[in-house]
């Protein structure tokens, strides 16, 4: 899905910045950008100290010795990784974050969660870390130069408007931290929803959605008019809505639009929304 710079979710800086690549005959500061890039994707937005960076991992980058897909596995498997994000947190909490530091989106279900706790039992820590860089996911998504971005967002990445939703439970924003500032903090974030499969209130990060938290119990019972057998009736904002045809000489603008639709529309409502160039502004419950 396209979104605007009018964008009211925060992932407009997402949307309009092209993905970074490692290519032959960069400039030293152009690889030094990338180097900083991937710590940005990959520690969630935490500051590195001078003195956590993996230099023997960036100098054999820079020297061409290793391509951007393994920086990221050492960054992942390393020290600084492993501290911050598995051995102080929850197990489902670890598995989230993973999604969206190695892969850039949310769990897609409950199967996807299992599969690498499953891992994590039998395997361990590091070969966790590689089902996701050497899934065919990642190759095809970001192959070996591109460095991992946030796309959560985009209907390639996710399966449906439910899983739209999960994904801005862990990134509320461009400059939004995995951790820190985080309501949640170490707990896991989407476990319940995923077990469920349920949509969660998107909110802009603008207003109170910054520190919006799902509230329990919240989407999980059948509630107004219409609201079907799973689940209840959802109120979702759209803004910039215009055509997408291409047979238009030009393309309309519609004023904003708020859609009142049961939960069990929600996918194929999200798909039709895309299709006719909207962009989703939030999602909350009719309570």
């Amino acid at each position: 899905m396209a979104f605007g710079s009018a964008s009211r979710l925060g992932v407009s800086l997402f949307d309009e910045t092209p993905p970074l690549e490692w290519v032959p005959g960069i400039s030293v500061e152009e690889k030094e950008s990338i180097i900083k890039a991937i710590y940005r994707q990959v520690l969630g937005n935490a500051y590195v100290l001078e003195s956590e960076r993996l230099v023997v991992p960036e100098s054999q980058l820079k020297r061409g010795e290793i391509s951007v897909r393994e920086f990221v596995r050492q960054v992942a498997k390393s020290e600084l990784y492993r501290s911050r994000f598995f051995e102080n947190a929850p197990r489902y909490r670890a598995i989230e974050l993973n999604f969206r530091h190695l892969l850039g989106r949310a769990p897609l279900n409950l199967d996807e969660t299992r599969a690498h706790s499953t891992i994590l039992d039998t395997e361990g820590f590091e070969a966790d870390i590689d089902s996701y860089i050497d899934s065919d996911e990642y190759q095809s998504t970001f192959g070996e130069n591109f460095v991992p971005y946030i796309r959560g967002y985009k209907t390639e990445a996710i399966e449906g408007l439910v899983q739209f939703t999960h994904f801005f439970q862990l990134v509320r924003g461009a400059s939004s931290s995995s951790l820190k500032g985080d309501l949640a903090g170490k707990q896991p974030k989407l476990n319940s929803l995923v077990i469920q499969n349920i949509a969660t209130p998107v909110i802009s990060p603008a207003s109170s959605g910054a520190t919006f938290r799902t509230p329990a119990g919240a989407a999980r019972t059948r509630q107004g008019v219409g609201a079907g057998d799973d689940g209840k009736v959802y109120r979702v904002e759209v803004t910039g809505y215009r055509s997408n045809a291409v047979n238009r000489i030009s393309k309309f603008r519609r004023s904003n639009q708020v859609l009142f639709v049961p939960y069990n529309q929600l996918s194929e409502s999200y798909q039709r929304i895309h299709k006719q160039g909207g962009t989703i502004a939030s999602i909350t419950p009719v309570n």
